[in-house]
């Protein structure tokens, strides 16, 4: 930002004490911020102070820039990183000063958008994928329905409070380090509403809210998978003078299936076929989302093989069509056999050979490249 020395643009000696470089920081702040300076180059003098401020007050960076420089402070342009610094209370006493509203005043009587809710839901892989209608029961606050949210007893109404005069903020004369300022805060007497209640609701209290629990139908479109959020505009908690309500949030939970595995919008399928409808080929049925569907394993399968039902995997959330299932074929090897069987499976393996053959790729190399992992 700035090539000048950092103890020239504070006008501070080399071996000033922190609370002189504090002092200097605040006397030429006050003399340049902005908002406050007439000069036409107070913008760039305050950005310079602010960063001979960032690097002089901390002691680490002052010994770094006392022996090496701009060179020593670590950036790449010898510059102070600013998202380390903190000014503290300098700021904050700088600002609240000048009423930027750092003491809140007014704010409590802006209207303020209620509280979002969340809930969350738990689904079947099924409905997830085909969607379903759940009912939802949520404890929220809402409306008094005995005052209408005035907080009042029927028949009475709230009174101009007396300490702010209706305004909901007070204001003071504080003495700073920049003189006498006006600073206002938000109304202890009414906290901001500018009206207390002489004669509070029986039913609220004179909180003008009431807790109820409410019950909905919601529509669960088809396609939803875990940690799918859905919004319910309005179904939050009410709005403060006269704010929106807030939003309600469905946090989707899918239960795990027995067979079915989901990878974004397709329907994964471990199958286990004998090692006669491997070698020989078949037509099976097998599991999907829909019911059963007829498969073709062709003669010689092997491990690993992926076969692609198509259309019968997850919907797309936001435009039409779905996923497929992917079934991945492992051959299933017999642990026991039959006195007959071992006798066929023998005179078999006399007519294969007996000499194993090496390969590059192990089943579940090729099982990754095949679902591409």
């Amino acid at each position: 930002m700035t090539q000048r020395d950092y103890y020239d643009i504070l006008g501070i000696s080399r071996n000033a004490s922190v609370d002189e470089i504090k002092a200097a920081f605040r006397k030429l702040a006050r003399q340049y911020h902005p908002d406050v300076s007439k000069e036409p180059d107070a913008e760039e003098r305050f950005k310079e102070i602010n960063e001979a401020y960032g690097v002089l007050s901390d002691p680490d960076k002052r010994a770094r820039y006392d022996q090496f420089g701009r060179a020593g402070l670590g950036n790449m342009n010898g510059m102070p990183d600013y998202a380390t610094m903190d000014f503290g209370d300098i700021f904050e006493e700088l600002f609240s000063s000048f009423g930027f509203g750092m003491g809140g005043s007014g704010r409590s009587r802006r209207p303020r958008r209620g509280r979002d809710l969340q809930y969350q839901v738990v689904l079947t892989f099924e409905e997830a994928v085909f969607g379903v209608e759940r009912e939802v029961e949520v404890t929220r606050n809402e409306v008094c329905s005995t005052c209408r949210g005035s907080g009042a007893e029927p028949g009475s109404s709230p009174q101009r409070c007396a300490t702010c005069g209706g305004r909901g903020e007070v204001r003071q004369v504080r003495q700073t380090i920049f003189g006498s300022m006006m600073q206002s805060s938000t109304c202890p007497a009414c906290n901001g509403r500018g009206e207390v209640i002489t004669s509070p609701c029986h039913t609220c209290r004179g909180g003008g809210l009431e807790r109820k629990t409410v019950k909905k139908v919601v529509p669960i479109p088809a396609g939803v998978d875990a940690g799918t959020q859905i919004r319910l505009a309005g179904e939050g908690e009410p709005g403060a003078n006269g704010g929106p309500q807030g939003n309600l949030y469905l946090v989707v939970t899918v239960q795990a299936h027995k067979f079915f595995k989901r990878r974004e919008n397709d329907i994964l399928l471990n199958l286990n076929i004998n090692i006669a409808q491997a070698v020989l080929g078949a037509q099976i049925e097998v599991p999907s989302v829909d019911g059963f569907e007829k498969l073709n394993i062709p003669a010689g399968t092997q491990p690993g093989r992926v076969f692609t039902l198509k259309g019968k995997g997850v919907p797309y959330l936001r435009k039409n069509g779905r996923g497929d299932q992917l079934v991945i074929v492992n051959v299933e090897v017999p642990t026991k056999l039959t006195k007959e069987q071992r006798a066929l499976f023998e005179q078999m393996a006399a007519t294969l050979g007996t000499t194993p053959i090496p390969k590059e790729k192990g089943f579940l190399d090729w099982l990754n490249e095949a679902l591409g992992g």
